[in-house]
C-alpha cells in the first residue's frame, strides 16, 4: 500500500508506544516483517526538544524508511513548529497523536483528550498539514467516551484537511486498554473516507488480524501490546494474510539470538546504566509465562551490567537446553565481542 511518495512493504505496522518503540525495537519489528513502525510520541514542547529522551526519540540513524514520528500536544501552532523540527531532523512521515489514553498526557488536552474538542482536533491537523509537505497521519481513538463516538465524523474532516491516513484504536478514551476493542466504529471511518484506514486494538494473533480487516474493510492493521515481547508476530501475520497458513512458532534458540541481538543493539542506543535497566520489560515481555523464568527473573533484575544481563541470558536458555548452568550460547548469540562492536558502532 502506498502512504504519500512511499510504498509500505505491506499493510502490517507497529503501533507507537511510549517507553517500548524506540529505534532498536522498532529496526527489530521491521527486520521480522513489519512494513510500517511509528515513533513513541515526541513532544511538541520546544523546551523538551533538548532532553536525552528527546533527543533519543527523534534519533533514526539507520532506520528503514519510511521514518514517521508522532508528534503530541493541544496548540496548533506548537505541533506545527514540532513537525517542521522534525522533517528537518529526517522525519518522511508525522503522525499527530490523538490516541494516546495516559493521565498525564490527557490532562494537558493532548492525545485522546482532543477528540472532545473537535474545532481544535482539527485546527491541529490543518496547521501540521500546512506546516510540512511530508504526509500527515492520525492517530486517534472511537471517540471521547462510549456514548459519543465521534470518530466518523472526524475523520472525514481530517481528511478535508489533508491527512494522508487514519489509525483508530477500537476503544473510546474514557475506556483506557479496558474491555474489548470494538471494530464497528473503525468500519464506520473505514465507509466515511478515502484515504487508508488503519485498525489498531486487540490484534493479538494472525488469525484475529484477519478477522478484523474482514470485519472493518480497513486497509491495514497495526499491532501494539501484543508485539511486546513478541516481535517475530509480524512475520506470523503477514505470512498468513499471504498465504493463508500459520508459521511454526520460533524455537528457544531463535528466540534467544533474537533477544540477544535486541539486548546489544539496547545497550548502544541507550548506553550501559539506562540500557539495563529499561532492557529489564523487554526480557521480562521475552520470557513471560514461562516457570523457569518467574524463578529467575528476580535475580535477573538485580543485574546491573549488559554483560550479566547477556551472561544471564546465555545461561536461562542454557539450563532450558539441558545444559545446566554453563553459557549454553547458540551461533549467533550476542557475546562480549558483539556488544563491544556495537557499542563501538
Amino acid at each position: 500500500m502506498n502512504l504519500g511518495p512511499h510504498t509500505l512493504r505491506n499493510n502490517v505496522f507497529v503501533a507507537p508506544m511510549a517507553g517500548v518503540t524506540d529505534r532498536p525495537f522498532r529496526q527489530l519489528c521491521k527486520a521480522l516483517g513489519a512494513g510500517y513502525a511509528v515513533s513513541e510520541m515526541a513532544a511538541s514542547d520546544p523546551r523538551l526538544w533538548s532532553t536525552p529522551k528527546s533527543v533519543r526519540r527523534l534519533d533514526h540513524r539507520g532506520e528503514m524508511e519510511p521514518r514517521a514520528v508522532q508528534i503530541a500536544g493541544a496548540d496548533p501552532a506548537t505541533m506545527a513548529l514540532a513537525a517542521r523540527y522534525n522533517v528537518e531532523r529526517g522525519a518522511q512521515v508525522i503522525d499527530v497523536n490523538m490516541g494516546c489514553p495516559a493521565k498525564k498526557v490527557c490532562n494537558a488536552w493532548a492525545g485522546s483528550a482532543l477528540m472532545a474538542d473537535e474545532p481544535l482536533a482539527l485546527a491541529i491537523v490543518e496547521a501540521v498539514v500546512a506546516a510540512v509537505e511530508v504526509p500527515v497521519t492520525v492517530k486517534m481513538r472511537t471517540g471521547p467516551a462510549p456514548g459519543r463516538l465521534n470518530a466518523p465524523a472526524l475523520a472525514r474532516r481530517f481528511e478535508s484537511a489533508g491527512a494522508a491516513m487514519i489509525t483508530v484504536h477500537g476503544r473510546t478514551r474514557a475506556c483506557g486498554y479496558r474491555g474489548e476493542a470494538e471494530y464497528d466504529t473503525i468500519a464506520e471511518v473505514k465507509a466515511a473516507v478515502r484515504v487508508p484506514v488503519v485498525a489498531n486494538g486487540d490484534i493479538d494473533s494472525p488469525q484475529k488480524a484477519a478477522q478484523v480487516l474482514a470485519r472493518t474493510g480497513a486497509d491495514a492493521v497495526m499491532i501494539g501490546r501484543a508485539a511486546q515481547g513478541r516481535p517475530w508476530l509480524f512475520r506470523e501475520i503477514v505470512h498468513f494474510l499471504a498465504t493463508g497458513e500459520t508459521l511454526a512458532a520460533p524455537t528457544d534458540d531463535e528466540i534467544h539470538r533474537l533477544l540477544a541481538a535486541h539486548l546489544a543493539d539496547h545497550y548502544a542506543f541507550y548506553g550501559e546504566f539506562t540500557g539495563v535497566r529499561t532492557a529489564r520489560k523487554h526480557v521480562g515481555w521475552y520470557l513471560a509465562g514461562r516457570a523457569q523464568w518467574r524463578a529467575a527473573a528476580g535475580a535477573f533484575n538485580a543485574i546491573d551490567t549488559p554483560r550479566g544481563q547477556l551472561a544471564a541470558i546465555d545461561d536461562f536458555f542454557g539450563a532450558l537446553r539441558g545444559r545446566g548452568s554453563g553459557t549454553g550460547q547458540p551461533d549467533g548469540a550476542a557475546n562480549d565481542t558483539d556488544y563491544a562492536g556495537r557499542q563501538a558502532a
